[in-house]
């Protein structure tokens, strides 16, 4: 990828769009390989990379079809169920708390065992 044309951020030419920027079009990469880069220079470190395809050979996104929907809810279910009280929080569980914030606040709220005095 040495022989790529590298481009200041923000002054790409026209037909070119990274990955987020086709799917706004609702366009994928297609199996195309990266045209360009990106580079946004940083004090002290290296520079912020993003890769550029071209529009013109991006193809549509794949229609959603019903089994994968049924997968995406599936996953998304799982991740919104609390491990501990086994109910939907209603949204994505915190991997720091590993549990929904109510029972974190539970088991928060009890002595450790390790520290109880007599």
């Amino acid at each position: 990828m040495g022989a790529l044309p590298v481009y200041r951020w923000r002054l790409a030419p026209d037909g070119y769009a990274t990955r987020r920027q086709l799917r706004a079009l609702g366009l994928r990469p297609g199996g195309q390989d990266v045209a360009a880069q990106l580079e946004r220079p940083r004090r002290r470190r290296g520079p912020l990379i993003a890769y550029l395809y071209r529009i013109d050979r991006a193809k549509p996104v794949r229609p959603m079809t019903p089994a994968r929907m049924a997968a995406l809810e599936a996953a998304m279910r799982a991740r919104r169920t609390c491990p501990e009280c086994r109910t939907d929080a209603g949204y994505c569980i915190p991997r720091s708390l590993g549990m929904c914030v109510p029972c974190s606040n539970l088991f928060s709220s009890r002595p450790s065992r390790g520290n109880e005095t007599e």
